[in-house]
């Protein structure tokens, strides 16, 4: 008699997983030999593993990452310099709670963005909040947020942050006024927040391309403190076109 009264305040509770639970128990005879700690546990495991979903649906939606990318589908068959238990341990998550920065470095083709997403991807599943940049949009949303002056605001939105993915970073060298906005972005985050960076630039290489010294200088010492290393070497994983259009049962791994 009090189940409906029951599963309208559930409802009024904003727990609508618990309330869509009870409504299945109620209809199922497996339950009702449980005792009644057994059965409230139940409602409340599920209520919580759908707020959880709910949770890293939102935050996904929200990193707006490039690549529908997950670490079980990352492939560590073809060589190309992937050390299967480095990428496994960085899955864990550790490297965020201690607000340590990645770098995926490579050539063209070799998976650097899938890689970077992936790690996002397992970052949010562990709770993290992430946001994918392409380094070439963060100086023009830079640029403008400058000159509207909403720099401060952006900046400070993107530090709250706790995994940032700066994609494709120094694909060309950096001029005085995007070097110093980069400074300003690392600068925020560093022993705070952690940042994945990829480039087709080699690590040595980054000092010079960021043009001014003493803004290298700082950028370098604040994202090589704590910096785990992914370098890419080999053939490109990007099929020719004859080979991506034949059909394949399940999606290529990158």
């Amino acid at each position: 008699m009090l189940t409906n009264p029951t599963i309208e305040g559930l409802h009024a509770l904003k727990l609508p997983a618990m309330a869509a639970a009870l409504t299945e128990q109620t209809g199922s005879a497996a339950h009702q030999g449980l005792g009644f700690e057994e059965r409230l546990g139940l409602l409340v495991e599920r209520e919580l593993a759908e707020r959880e979903q709910r949770r890293q649906d939102r935050y996904l939606r929200q990193a707006k990452l490039r690549a529908d990318a997950v670490i079980e589908d990352v492939d560590f068959r073809r060589p190309r310099g992937l050390d299967r238990a480095q990428v496994i341990s960085l899955a864990e998550g550790g490297w965020v709670r201690s607000h340590h920065n990645v770098a995926v470095v490579g050539a063209t083709g070799l998976g650097k963005t899938y890689l970077a997403c992936a790690l996002a991807n397992a970052a949010i599943r562990r709770g993290h909040t992430a946001l994918y940049l392409r380094a070439s949009r963060l100086h023009d949303q830079l640029g403008i947020a400058r000159a509207d002056g909403r720099f401060a605001r952006l900046t400070a939105t993107w530090a709250r942050i706790d995994v940032l993915v700066l994609d494709d970073l120094l694909l060309r060298p950096l001029n005085a006024d995007q070097a110093a906005d980069l400074l300003e972005v690392i600068e925020d985050r560093a022993g705070l927040r952690s940042t994945i960076l990829t480039s087709q630039l080699p690590i040595a290489n980054w000092h010079q391309a960021m043009g001014e010294p003493t803004v290298a200088d700082a950028v370098m010492d604040r994202v090589c403190e704590q910096l785990h290393r992914l370098e890419l070497t080999g053939e490109s994983m990007r099929q020719p076109a004859s080979q991506q259009a034949k059909p394949t049962r399940n999606p290529p791994r990158r």
